[in-house]
């Protein structure tokens, strides 16, 4: 009988064991953080105004290289942080870019090519927290996906314009002019969704007076097409919650 109670207490010491140092252990160290990110971002792409991406699940048709009509929205994307963390990290003020194309159908959730960019001054820390964030912002399947890093040097905006630049313009950049409305002020779009973000203040339109992304062999450049600011917010909450509804 001794020995019985011996062993028994052996063999719960030993489950008790298993169970703190691999499963707990394991999973403290994989934990992702709480984060939130509020933003604003001047975009513009080769779409015609309004892109109709966020209409449908195939851009706009273009002619090029002899004549041939190819489906695909070429867009640049410049946003600075109004507030936002990852974890401990701070993200307020922070800039980042992305540089990308839907490719001609992304009904399936399947996006061409994308380039995130990095302003220089962020930290390692940063750069991860913003890479997660981006991932929940845009969720989807990227068939290339890379990083740099570029000075954001230019990133500002009226009522009547827009401005946001890399390196002075030699890598990429966006310049946006508003369209006359009814009165001086903007003509906004609500209600529509911006993305993986659950909120937004309206789609500023301004269409573009130039977006061009200038380096490497995916390097393009369109003149008045697509533009608008938007400012979104997303945080950590909103994609738990999602994901416990079924979404993304």
């Amino acid at each position: 009988m001794k020995k019985l109670t011996l062993f028994l207490l052996i063999l719960l010491s030993v489950i008790c064991i298993s169970y703190f140092t691999e499963d707990r252990g394991a999973n403290a160290g994989t934990a992702s953080p709480e984060w939130s990110m509020n933003a604003t971002v001047i975009e513009a792409c080769s779409c015609p105004m309004f892109c109709q991406c966020y209409f449908s699940t195939k851009p706009a048709a273009h002619h090029e290289h002899g004549g041939a009509e190819k489906h695909f929205c070429r867009a640049n994307l410049a946003y600075k942080v109004n507030k936002g963390n990852y974890g401990a990290v701070k993200l307020d003020g922070t800039k980042f870019w992305l540089s990308n194309d839907l490719g001609g159908d992304f009904s399936k959730g399947q996006m061409d090519w994308n380039v995130l960019t990095f302003d220089k001054p962020l930290t390692k820390e940063q750069r991860d927290g913003i890479t997660v964030i981006v991932g929940h912002l845009f969720p989807v399947k990227w068939n290339s996906f890379t990083t740099a890093e570029a000075n954001i040097d230019k990133w500002e905006y009226n009522n009547d314009w827009a401005h946001a630049a890399m390196d002075g313009g030699k890598t990429a950049e966006v310049k946006l002019k508003r369209w006359p409305g009814n009165t001086n002020d903007p003509v906004v779009i609500k209600n529509l969704k911006y993305w993986g973000a659950p909120r937004n203040d309206g789609f500023v339109l301004m269409p573009n007076e130039i977006e061009a992304y200038r380096v490497g062999p995916k390097a393009f450049e369109f003149k008045d097409s697509n533009g608008f600011m938007i400012t979104v917010d997303i945080n950590s909450n909103d994609v738990k919650a999602a994901a416990s509804k079924g979404g993304r």
